[in-house]
């Protein structure tokens, strides 16, 4: 029997957003009006298309408003990332000329799920406000439209705490910061935009004009990967830059509401409280450590220093899933490749900008694996997973382990699809890997030298899906695929 659940109020919401998404197209525009790019008209045209969309949507549907149901979260968070990306592609379309829907697509997916992937070339030609455009949907997506909207949008009449749930990416759903979600979501939203200016006013003092800081910092803040520059960050060789852009790259990477209560109550209590910390900092401190002594042996670098310098950028930059490069690692020794990939499937934490298992569930996964360890020596003994103290249920336990087998499952399957067109295993992989944990470069054809350009229009929408499935952690865009989805 196929599910005939009312799907009015899902339309409703889902107008609501894309003509909020209107309304937030309009700071490119103003940008490309102030300084005069040329892009004014391709922004024009976005914004009246998509605020009419967003009409035909929600004025049908404004009389039959009701709170959202669980499959009413699900489907609307899944239709927002899938939908979202067509109008964030607009600009795009109308500016750029003989850019095919396809490379338009997953070029606006790469911005709004925090990607950063590309299939441009030139970006230096590009105007101001397009590019803005691109790292303004990683500022968008990083934190999450859903949150946005149920942060300033609290009287829209539909479920909140529905779509929190479904959006915010952490095995812990259920914890709040504050009795209201409302509050919750303007509180993390607040310290996001926090951490924005900081970021912005840091890069310009570090010597970045007014608009590279800003184009940058929508970059570094949303943990996305998109630059106004073909060769990155790497084409300012500024060192304090760098620097900076790790450090705002490592907050980011951390939970958010960690900040928030650290900023509401005025105390570093809430990170030393925080048990993804210890795990993240020394995690990153090793991989620095071992790399940098490692590429030293093979000459990767003149010096000491400059080694360092590298190697700490890229695993930051590489392990939080921002993707902005200084430098091409694919030139290293291929142990080093593999082994920042690999960082960037677990690092970031729960709450954060960041993509991948999130480093939440691999703490507990680390601790399963353990018990299992002492459970064969001693089988009589009772050894709960525990997180600071507090055991964790079997219930979030069985969803880590659950989504762990379908996040190696999904890059198992997707990587043999991609090789089965042609492409190179290394490529293939890493493609996978990188859009998955929402990384962007990946090895290969796909390393921070080059971009996904080459790939063939098969391919670009394979890595598109695997993008959005990797920003709504593989189940919640799995469950509506499912036939038991649509069933009473």
């Amino acid at each position: 029997m196929r599910w005939r659940g009312d799907s009015h109020p899902v339309l409703n919401a889902l107008g609501l957003i894309v003509m909020l998404f209107a309304v937030l197209m309009l700071f490119p525009l103003a940008v490309s009006w102030f300084v005069g790019d040329g892009a004014t008209v391709a922004f024009d045209h976005a914004v009246l298309i998509t605020l009419a969309a967003g009409l035909l949507m929600w004025l049908p549907t404004r009389g039959r408003k009701r709170d959202l149901h669980t499959r009413d979260g699900f489907l609307l968070v899944a239709l927002t990332w899938i939908v979202m990306p067509v109008f964030g592609a607009l600009p795009l379309l109308d500016f750029i000329p003989d850019l095919s829907v396809t490379d338009a697509y997953f070029e606006a997916v790469s911005g709004l799920t925090a990607t950063g992937g590309t299939v441009l070339v030139g970006l230096e030609h590009l105007p101001v406000s397009i590019n803005l455009w691109r790292t303004f949907m990683h500022w968008i997506g990083g934190m999450g439209v859903i949150v946005l909207v149920v942060a300033i949008l609290p009287l829209l009449g539909i479920g909140g705490r529905q779509l929190m749930k479904v959006e915010v990416p952490t095995p812990m759903k259920e914890q709040s910061l504050t009795p209201r979600i409302a509050e919750t979501a303007k509180g993390l939203w607040m310290t996001y935009c926090l951490l924005t200016v900081a970021c912005a006013l840091s890069l310009w003092i570090a010597g970045l004009d007014v608009w590279e800081a800003i184009i940058h910092t929508f970059s570094v803040v949303g943990l996305g990967g998109f630059s106004s520059k073909d060769a990155s960050l790497g084409h300012f060789g500024n060192v304090s830059v760098d620097m900076i852009v790790i450090v705002f790259a490592l907050l980011s990477g951390l939970n958010f509401a960690t900040h928030y209560l650290a900023l509401a109550r005025r105390s570093l209590r809430p990170y030393l409280a925080d048990p993804e910390l210890p795990f993240y900092f020394a995690t990153l401190a090793l991989s620095i450590v071992v790399l940098t002594v490692y590429l030293m042996q093979f000459g990767a670098h003149p010096d000491f220093l400059s080694t360092l310098r590298y190697v700490a950028f890229h695993v930051v930059s590489i392990s939080t899933s921002l993707g902005l490069a200084t430098y091409d690692y694919t030139l290293w020794p291929m142990f080093a490749q593999i082994w920042v990939l690999f960082l960037g499937s677990f690092i970031a934490c729960s709450g954060s900008a960041g993509g991948g298992i999130k480093m939440m569930r691999a703490m507990i996964l680390y601790k399963q694996v353990f018990r299992e360890i002492v459970r064969s020596l001693h089988p009589q003994a009772v050894h709960p997973v525990r997180i600071r103290r507090q055991p964790v249920s079997d219930d979030i336990l069985h969803a880590v382990l659950g989504f762990s087998f379908m996040y190696m499952v999904t890059i198992v399957s997707l990587t043999l699809l991609l090789t089965a067109t042609g492409l190179d295993i290394i490529t293939a992989f890493s493609g996978v890997v990188a859009c998955l944990n929402n990384t962007g470069p990946g090895l290969g054809a796909l390393g921070p030298a080059s971009n996904y350009q080459g790939l063939t229009d098969f391919q670009t929408w394979v890595l598109s899906f695997t993008m959005i499935l990797g920003r709504l952690e593989i189940f919640t865009l799995l469950v509506v695929l499912t036939p038991v989805f649509w069933r009473r």
